[in-house]
Order: C-alpha cells, then structure tokens, then sequence
C-alpha cells in the first residue's frame, strides 16, 4: 500500500502503520466521546450538541461576556448551527439573550437559574464519567494531551482547508 504521509516525524521504519493505527484511535475516542456527550445530554432532556452548547456558555460566560461567535469559535461549530441551537435552549428557558449594549447586532448569551439547576443536577454523572475516560492519564499526561489535541484540531481546520483546495483543483482537471 503506498504511504499515507511523507513526514518523517509521522513515519516509524518507512512505515506509516502507527500512524494509521493513531488515526482510527483517534476515530474510536471521537466517536465514543461524541456518544458520551450524547447520552449525558439526554441526561438532562437535551441533544449532545445543546448539552455541549449550554455547558460552552456556562463555561465562558463566568470569564467573558460572550455571543454565538464566541461559542462557536470555542466549540468549532459553526455560527448557523450555533445560533439555532441557541434559539432552542433560550425557548427552554435554559438560556438568556440579551442585546449587546455597543452593538445592537449581536446579543449576550448567558445561563439561566433553570439552566444552572439542570447542569448542577447532572454533575453527579458526570464527573465519574469524565473520571473513568482520562483514568489512566496522570497529571503530566494529561497536560500533554490537552497541549496535543489542541494542537490538532488547528491541523485539521489546516487539513481541511488544503483538501477543499486538492479538491477542487482535482475536479477542475477532471
């Protein structure tokens, strides 16, 4: 089979088998982590995504006054999507908007008491199920981890943004 990368750094004895080993890996813990988030959201009677979104805004709202962009930005999401799930938490009542007082176009997104109450309800779950994912890590590892995947999902945007290029440029020589 001919080789999926060419950076030596990626590559063990000419080979790339631990490469594509890391990436279904990779995959695995994605799509297990994606259930996870699913299941804790039904939890609390939400989607995965309006349960990632409403803990987003918990998240950042005790730092910042934030907006759908900021959330999106964080969650790497995007805007549309963001700004529909947004619509249906505040019509639940978990989530408040607010105009900004500078800029009439956007609004402050913050979480409600009943938000609150429902995320404080489901930290029992959670934390043993966050626990039992990063179990095996220790503390350096896990800072490692946090620095690594950080660092990646700035390489897929990268990767994906070259592979619409690719593409495209394959299309148009087809």
């Amino acid at each position: 089979m001919p080789l999926t990368v060419s950076r030596p750094e990626l590559l063990v004895n000419g080979s790339d088998e631990l490469f594509r080993q890391v990436i279904h890996d990779a995959l695995g813990f994605s799509a297990r982590l994606q259930e996870i988030r699913g299941k804790l959201g039904e939890v609390i009677g939400l989607s995965g995504p309006a349960y990632s979104i409403l803990i987003a805004i918990e998240y950042l709202g005790k730092r910042e006054e934030i907006g759908v962009s900021r959330v999106s930005e964080h969650l790497h999401l995007s805007g549309a999507f963001v700004t529909i799930e947004v619509g249906k938490l505040a019509k639940a009542g978990l989530v408040d908007k607010r105009g900004h007082p500078e800029d009439g176009r956007r609004v402050i997104l913050t979480v409600t008491a009943k938000g609150h109450a429902l995320l404080d309800t489901l930290a029992e779950t959670q934390r043993p199920v966050n626990d039992t994912i990063f179990a095996m890590l220790d503390d350096k590892q896990f800072a490692a981890f946090a620095e690594i995947i950080s660092l990646l999902v700035n390489g897929t945007e990268d990767a994906l943004a070259l592979l619409h290029l690719l593409s495209e440029q394959r299309r148009r020589r087809a």
